[in-house]
């Protein structure tokens, strides 16, 4: 009985036929892709969950305060109204111009209670106020922060007499006492344009803001870049550019800029919120927005006043200023780990 006949190419034989023996196997060869230094950052910065939540709460935030209005209106109410002399709410306050209501006020019609003494909606408050707040703060930060890297770049890279007079306007900008200097410089700069028998814009007052606190808000970033690029302009690939002919405007822009915005990037996540808490200060003490513009350091300066009767008022500028401080600073850590992981928690 003939046996069956074995598949060609199976077996034993298969193995001692020199033709076969000279096909290799399909093997899937494993691709391997370089990755960018942006790419890394982010793979490391995804797999840092304190980063991603604090994130997410910064986008929020920010999201927030730019639907502002549109939440106002779906909400059907805005900041400005005197809602204690509306006669659809006619018992909105007391005879001591405090909220009826429990917890501030707190109810279907005023999701956070509403202001002491004139009524208005706390939560409509609460986003414009973030609103503003946040804004002003991107405003100042981006104008300090490149004012502190064109200043330190140029005092880093030429060096001499260059270095030794723009650190010296650097040193003089450090020594003033900033917060005394915002009390004191603020009604100076609305009086050059405002008279005093006028009320000031509030447009003016903004910019008013923004000048004080860039010209004394860059001194930070400036130093830190002077000193970045001190440790950078010595290196080899520097050296090899000047040699190949390189303008410095080339050298810093191609070569020493793109090593340092690590150190730029982290520095400003840590100037915004510090900025948000100045803003605040300057409208606590007076000195910045008025009525009836809203404002996180009005609010604050309104619930000072009010606390033992009605904390509330106080309870949720506060919350939000220290979750988003809080997530931002965060937020900061994260990013500088996710930059040079040698810094890692």
């Amino acid at each position: 009985m003939t046996s069956p006949t074995k598949a060609e190419g199976s077996g034993p034989s298969a193995a001692l036929d020199p033709e076969l023996a000279s096909k290799p196997e399909p093997v899937e060869a494993e691709k391997l892709e370089g990755r960018s230094p942006g790419q890394l950052m982010w793979h490391r910065f995804k797999r840092d969950r304190t980063g991603v939540i604090s994130a997410c709460v910064v986008i929020f935030f920010f999201a927030i305060a730019a639907l502002a209005p549109v939440i106002s209106q779906l909400y059907g109410k805005d900041p400005y109204t005197l809602y204690a002399q509306e006669p659809d709410y006619p018992f909105l306050l007391d005879d001591f111009a405090m909220p009826t209501g429990s917890f501030g006020g707190i109810s279907g019609d005023f999701w956070f209670g509403v202001e002491p003494k004139l009524g208005r909606d706390v939560f409509t408050m609460l986003l414009y106020g973030m609103r503003t707040s946040l804004y002003m703060a991107v405003l100042v930060t981006v104008f300090s922060v490149l004012t502190g890297v064109v200043i330190g770049m140029v005092s880093g890279y030429f060096g001499g007499k260059v270095d030794y007079w723009l650190g010296r306007v650097t040193d003089f900008f450090l020594a003033f006492p900033q917060q005394l200097f915002f009390i004191a410089f603020m009604p100076v700069v609305t009086a050059l344009f405002v008279s005093p028998t006028d009320e000031t814009p509030v447009y003016l007052r903004a910019v008013a803001i923004i000048l004080v606190m860039w010209f004394l808000g860059w001194m930070g970033m400036a130093r830190l870049v002077r000193s970045s690029v001190l440790s950078l302009r010595e290196r080899e690939f520097v050296e090899a550019a000047k040699v190949s002919g390189a303008s410095p405007t080339r050298i810093v822009r191609k070569e020493i800029l793109p090593n340092i915005v690590t150190p730029i990037l982290v520095q400003g996540t840590y100037m915004l919120p510090s900025s948000i808490l100045s803003i605040a200060f300057l409208s606590y003490v007076g000195v910045g927005f008025v009525e009836p513009t809203p404002d996180w350091g009005r609010m604050f300066a309104i619930g000072s006043e009010i606390y033992e009767q009605d904390p509330m008022f106080m309870f949720f500028p506060g919350v939000a200023m220290v979750v988003f401080v809080l997530a931002f600073n965060l937020l900061g850590d994260s990013v500088r780990d996710a930059f040079d992981p040698k810094t890692g928690r």
